[in-house]
């Protein structure tokens, strides 16, 4: 391997772990989590971290994501307050620490953990804890009792190792960070993508279902998701626009409105996404 591409590849991992290592310390401080339901065998686990999804089954419980590490022992005692079942697989939505933080201690008692190869390899790359041992490239399915659960892979957005859960019974999605209820963080260290995320999601919307959990905020609808694909569009031809003004990168950060979306600017947004989208779309 060349001496560029070695350089590359540590740059990469330097990112990949300095962005755990952040995502890990902003989460010390005591969280309690709530449980909000959607049907009697499906519940969503708030607060703290990403949304958990608690399926139960005569066989156990399927859960997707578990947050940070410090949350597991809450997420436990949350999964119990709703069925007797103990937890025996976990789908991660992608690997980012506050959706697998929890899977070494989860893998520790028992529960086996599945993630899309992408995203086990950013874990990997990143140094990080819990690496689930079964993964997969274009979709699989855990049966369990006499329930079912699909995860597909549709394409890159968020990361390149983003899947979205369904539960066919509950015609109920879990998108993981593809969808959520503030403005999209392109993580480009993990071959993330602003211009494909659209095309990622508009496959998704093919699936059937009603109710979508999002990796934060609120229970949504199907319709609130097809609005977040159109203002993705409409910040991407925003900052074409501004591109064709002759603005810079710099320029676009100050000029760029999403306030009207209903998004607020975030440090991962202004920091991470924009700089990167610029880019992505200038090439």
């Amino acid at each position: 391997m060349s001496k560029p591409a070695t350089l590359r590849l540590a740059l990469i991992a330097l990112t990949l772990a300095g962005l755990w290592t952040a995502l890990t310390q902003n989460q010390q401080a005591p969280v309690d989590l709530t449980v909000e339901k959607i049907a009697d065998d499906l519940h969503v686990i708030v607060g703290g971290g990403g949304n958990v999804a608690v399926y139960d089954t005569p066989e156990g419980v399927i859960l997707i994501d578990d947050k940070f590490e410090q949350h597991v022992e809450q997420i436990l005692a949350k999964v119990k307050s709703v069925t007797s079942q103990p937890v025996r697989y976990v789908l991660n939505t992608h690997q980012h620490g506050d959706h697998t933080g929890g899977n070494k201690k989860l893998l520790a008692q028992g529960a086996e953990i599945i993630i899309h190869r992408n995203a086990r390899a950013n874990m990997v790359t990143g140094n990080m804890p819990g690496l689930p041992r079964i993964t997969f490239s274009d979709e699989t399915a855990v049966y369990l009792g006499d329930k079912e659960v699909h995860a597909r892979y549709f394409g890159r957005g968020h990361t390149n190792g983003d899947v979205v859960i369904s539960f066919p019974a509950r015609r109920t999605i879990h998108t993981g960070d593809l969808f959520t209820a503030g403005a999209p963080f392109i993580d480009y260290s993990a071959n993330g993508s602003g211009v494909a995320w659209t095309d990622t999601l508009t496959a998704a919307m093919k699936l059937d279902f009603d109710t979508v959990i999002p990796g934060h905020g609120p229970i949504m609808k199907k319709a609130d998701l097809a609005k977040y694909i159109q203002n993705i569009e409409t910040v991407r031809n925003r900052i074409n626009d501004l591109r064709r003004h002759g603005k810079s990168k710099e320029e676009v950060a100050q000029l760029l409105k999403i306030d009207d979306l209903g998004w607020q600017p975030s440090p991962f947004f202004s920091q991470r996404s924009l700089p990167g989208l610029y880019d992505e779309l200038a090439r």
